[in-house]
């Protein structure tokens, strides 16, 4: 199993119609890094930066990705989840964090309601989506499984650093590769509920 080609990858017109920037192809392989014990710290001074720009709105943040995995090789990108009551009024949280630097990038109403921003200054991917969201649960028991199970973990790593080695049109097209190994770890994790 592992990652194979049945994913399809996503036209630079799709892609597009996500982003609220202009789409720049990446048009090289992925750099990744093996872990960094910084990644932490870092994940918590953006937490409390955002705590301190957002206040109560912020109803739960947590560490994601492959950065939030002790042992794990990553891009070297911090993945925050950011949790509000409502993902798609953007009044509610957006002009705040626009002025505190946070740029923008990606609404995705068809993928839960997800928005996506660039940090200010750390290179993070802040994901945001709505309070029940089943998105939140799954990234979450993704990040959980692979921090105590090493022969999952091993197995993701050595996914990513097959397929980090090709030439990638967007780094999206990566990320869409891996699907066929998360859906494989997922079934494990779901399994042990």
């Amino acid at each position: 199993m592992g990652s194979d080609n049945s994913f399809s990858l996503k036209s630079d017109v799709e892609l597009q119609k996500l982003m609220l920037v202009e789409l720049k192809a990446h048009n090289a392989p992925i750099t990744l890094v093996e872990y960094n014990p910084i990644w932490p710290v870092l994940f918590k001074r953006e937490a409390s930066r955002i705590r301190s720009v957002l206040g109560n709105k912020v109803l739960r943040i947590e560490h994601v990705g492959s950065t939030s995995v002790p042992g794990l090789c990553a891009k070297p990108i911090i993945d925050m989840l950011l949790v509000v009551k409502n993902s798609t009024d953007e009044a509610s949280y957006v002009p705040a964090l626009e002025a505190a630097g946070y740029m923008l990038k990606i609404r995705e109403p068809d993928w839960f309601e997800h928005r996506m921003f660039k940090g200010p200054d750390t290179d993070i991917n802040l994901h945001v989506f709505s309070l029940g969201s089943s998105e939140i649960d799954r990234m979450l028991r993704f990040r959980d499984w692979l921090r105590t199970n090493e022969t999952d973990r091993e197995k993701y790593a050595q996914v990513k650093r097959n397929l980090a080695k090709k030439k990638w049109r967007h780094v999206q097209h990566y990320a869409d590769a891996k699907t066929s190994i998360v859906q494989e770890i997922m079934e494990r994790a779901n399994r042990v509920k």
